[in-house]
């Protein structure tokens, strides 16, 4: 048997390790200065939680990597940290709103398999749950460059709201229910 990695995972080495968290730290030290709450949701959870999120985005559930623990209940890794953090806040009724919270954690995708694609992942969420203030999009904007600027990485933010392409997809008479394959459409195109 040879004994190798699986394929789209990698082993991060300790230079590498040690980047990855000093930009992990940087992330934390702006969200948390800016009053957002760390969270840890697990990384295995109920398959039908994912499943009744993506009703009918099939593309994604085709990409979760899905298991059975030994009471044959059907479990998945998780997909991405907002099904997790919408459960947990559905779970947690005690919760004061507004709830500011940011959570950086390993995701799973039993995709295809290319160059830059992996199947495991680290990837940053950050939500204001129980607010409407268009402020906290602004703030988390403001985070993003705070972050890139004290990392020392040049980038150009562009902000998309779903509401203007909502109206868009109405104004053309796309009907509602050709909106979800639409907007995955123009997701594949490159930006």
């Amino acid at each position: 048997m040879k004994i190798q990695l699986a394929k789209g995972v990698k082993d991060i080495n300790p230079e590498e390790k040690i980047k990855k968290n000093e930009i992990v730290q940087t992330i934390q030290k702006y969200f948390e200065l800016y009053g957002y709450n760390p969270l840890d949701t697990p990384i295995i959870e109920r398959f039908d939680v994912l499943a009744s999120k993506y009703a009918g985005g099939s593309e994604i559930l085709k990409e979760t990597f899905k298991l059975n623990d030994q009471g044959e209940r059907d479990l998945c890794l998780r997909y991405d940290l907002t099904v997790p953090f919408a459960r947990y806040i559905a779970t947690t009724p005690t919760i004061k709103l507004p709830f500011k919270r940011y959570q950086i954690g390993q995701v799973f995708r039993d995709g295809p398999i290319k160059a830059g694609r992996f199947r495991e992942f680290t990837q940053c969420d950050a939500d204001v749950v129980g607010s409407k203030d268009m402020l906290s999009e602004a703030e988390l904007l403001k985070i993003a460059s705070l972050v890139f600027n004290d990392l020392k990485i040049d980038v150009e933010i562009k902000v998309n709201n779903r509401k203007v392409l909502d109206a868009i997809m109405k104004k053309s008479g796309i009907p509602e229910d050709k909106w979800m394959s639409s907007i995955l459409s123009l997701d594949k195109i490159e930006k």
